[in-house]
C-alpha cells in the first residue's frame, strides 16, 4: 500500500470514527432512553416479534423464517444504503451505531411481509398482489406518518415512491430466493 493510499484510508477511518462519536452524542442528547421516540423504536422491534411468535405456522417455520430473513437482509441493505448516502435519515434510533431504523428493518417490516406470505400460502392467494398492497400501505401511509412525527427525514430528492420501488424489489427478490431453495429442497426429497 502506497503512502498516499494509506493516508487517504487513515483520513476516512478518522472521519468515520468522528461520525460515530457524533452520532452517539446526538443519540444521547435527542434519542436516548428518556425520549418517547426511543420507546417507540423499541416497541417497533419487540411487538412484531411477540405477535409473530403467537401467529406463525410452526409447521412451515423454516420456510417462513428463511423468507422473513431474506426480507430482513434485503431491507437492511437497502435502508443502510439510503441512510449512508443520506437519501433519508432516521433522527431517532434504538441503537445509535446502526444507520437505519433497527425496529423497522429487523422486526416490523420482515414480520409484516412474513405474515402476508404465510397468509397467501395458507389461503392460496396471490403473493404478489397482497405484498404489493402491503408495500403501498407501508410506503404511502406508514412512512408519511413517520415523517409527520420526524421519525424519518427525506433528503436529496428521495420520496415515498422511491421507498415503494424498494419494497417491490425486496418482495420479488425475497420470494424468488425462497422459491429457488424450496425447489431444490423438493428435488432432493423426491430423490430420497
Amino acid at each position: 500500500m502506497s503512502n498516499a493510499h494509506r493516508e487517504a484510508l487513515n483520513k476516512l477511518i478518522k472521519e468515520q470514527q468522528e461520525g460515530a462519536r457524533n452520532w452517539l452524542h446526538y443519540w444521547q442528547e435527542y434519542s436516548a432512553f428518556d425520549t418517547w421516540q426511543f420507546w417507540f423504536q423499541l416497541i417497533l422491534f419487540v411487538a412484531p416479534l411477540v405477535i409473530l411468535f403467537f401467529t406463525i405456522d410452526w409447521k412451515r417455520a423454516l420456510q417462513l423464517g428463511f423468507y422473513g430473513f431474506n426480507v430482513h437482509v434485503w431491507f437492511g441493505y437497502f435502508d443502510a444504503f439510503g441512510s449512508s448516502q443520506t437519501f433519508w435519515t432516521y433522527p431517532y434510533k434504538m441503537i445509535p451505531f446502526v444507520p437505519h431504523s433497527f425496529g423497522l428493518d429487523a422486526s416490523m417490516v420482515p414480520v409484516l411481509f412474513l405474515l402476508v406470505y404465510q397468509w397467501t400460502i395458507n389461503n392460496k392467494k396471490n403473493y404478489y398482489l397482497y405484498t404489493l398492497l402491503l408495500s403501498l400501505f407501508l410506503s404511502f401511509i406508514v412512512k408519511p406518518l413517520m415523517a409527520l412525527h420526524h421519525l424519518i427525514v427525506f433528503n436529496r430528492g428521495a420520496n415515498y415512491f422511491h421507498l415503494f420501488l424498494t419494497y417491490i424489489v425486496i418482495l420479488v427478490v425475497s420470494k424468488l430466493i425462497t422459491d429457488f431453495f424450496l425447489h431444490f429442497q423438493k428435488k432432493a426429497q423426491e430423490r430420497s
